[in-house]
């Protein structure tokens, strides 16, 4: 890539995973010095009404899966270079934190291919958000000495040795972007005879006011569980800790079937029009 002399600065930042006093003090003032902000689909519109000046323009890249109107990556990366091409402050704003299934290398990448500053800022992953609003310790003492966070939005993600290594690890399990996967991973899990004491936890829309928390059982995930749909984002976590929940649930959501961030396809219909456009 063409190498640029004159140019801005990225700051690629996350968000938090929902609630906007998630986000961390050094995010928001990058967000109040932005000349343009370049936000996911999975950040509070609160934080940007917040924090993102009236004058600054904010361009939508959301992603869904499989859904018509995500955004190419490639076009998120050329977004990145163009306007630091014109001494811009840039905010990348990603839900979540950066380092957690954000596909940050591509634009790390393409910001080192063509020579631009960028600074790092980190944020609360779903993992951390969503267990802890679900009253659910990941690492809780005599329940699990580690954690591991994975994704299984297809069947061949995961190989049948992982699987049964997952199967008959102590560790808790935390499953990004694989609510619509939830039957298979259950599947094959039982099918290296997962130990029925740990249970599955799935947490739609984690931290927000619309948080729903399904709790199931191995033994009776087809009656609990099975073909059931969660709104997006959605998390699962499988493990002897999810039983921690009945316990330590301490946070009371509507638990009501509305979207707190909007599908893709209705975000560019309805909300991009007002917004600098890609």
């Amino acid at each position: 890539m063409h190498k640029i002399v004159s140019f801005g600065k990225v700051i690629l930042a996350g968000a938090g995973c929902g609630d906007p006093e998630l986000i961390t003090v050094k995010a928001a003032r990058y967000l109040q010095e932005a000349d343009l902000v370049i936000t996911d689909r999975l950040v509070s519109k609160s934080i940007l009404d917040t924090y993102v000046s009236s004058e600054t323009p904010i361009i939508y890249v959301g992603k869904q899966c499989k859904q018509k109107g995500s955004t190419p990556q490639e076009n998120i990366n050329q977004l990145l270079v163009d306007y630091a091409a014109d001494k811009k402050l840039i905010v990348r704003l990603k839900g979540g934190d950066t380092a957690f299934f954000s596909n940050i290398l591509d634009e790390l990448q393409t910001l080192i291919s063509a020579g631009i500053r960028y600074e790092i800022i980190p944020g609360i992953t779903a993992a951390s958000g969503a267990s802890s609003y679900a009253g659910i310790p990941l690492t809780a003492r005599g329940y699990a000495t580690s954690v591991r966070f994975l994704t299984s939005y297809n069947d061949k993600v995961v190989d049948e040795a992982y699987w049964k290594d997952l199967a008959n690890t102590a560790d808790t399990l935390v499953f990004y972007m694989s609510s619509n996967t939830i039957d298979l991973v259950v599947d094959k899990l039982k099918s290296y005879q997962i130990s029925n004491d740990k249970k599955i936890a799935v947490v739609s829309q984690a931290t927000t006011p619309q948080q729903q928390i399904f709790i199931g059982s191995f033994d009776n995930y087809d009656e609990e569980l099975k073909g059931k749909t969660f709104l997006s984002p959605s998390l699962v976590i499988i493990g002897k800790v999810v039983a921690l929940h009945e316990s330590f649930n301490w946070f009371n959501s509507k638990n009501n079937d509305e979207y707190y961030f909007k599908p893709v396809e209705e975000l560019v219909q309805n909300v991009l029009p007002k917004q600098a456009v890609c």
